[in-house]
């Protein structure tokens, strides 16, 4: 066995935990501009949480989705 190849799938855990802490922080970070913003413009349901929220986590899923679509890609 040759270096390369036992590397190989090390590099791709690596990867993948990169991207599950991307998501992560992602999420993270939509959630607190959206409590920011709850109390810049106070409401009765913290929509803005509820929104920043779910808009973060759509584009971490769009971004794990064209991340693993990249890898898939690329050992083909």
């Amino acid at each position: 066995m040759s270096k390369d190849s036992k590397r190989r799938p090390l590099n791709k855990f690596i990867r993948f935990t990169g991207i599950a802490l991307q998501m992560g922080v992602t999420i993270y970070l939509g959630s607190l501009l959206g409590e920011w913003l709850d109390q810049k413009y106070p409401n009765d349901n913290q929509l803005y949480v509820k929104i920043c929220t779910l808009a973060a986590v759509f584009i971490s899923m769009y971004s794990v989705i064209r991340e693993v679509t990249k890898l898939t890609n690329k050992d083909d």
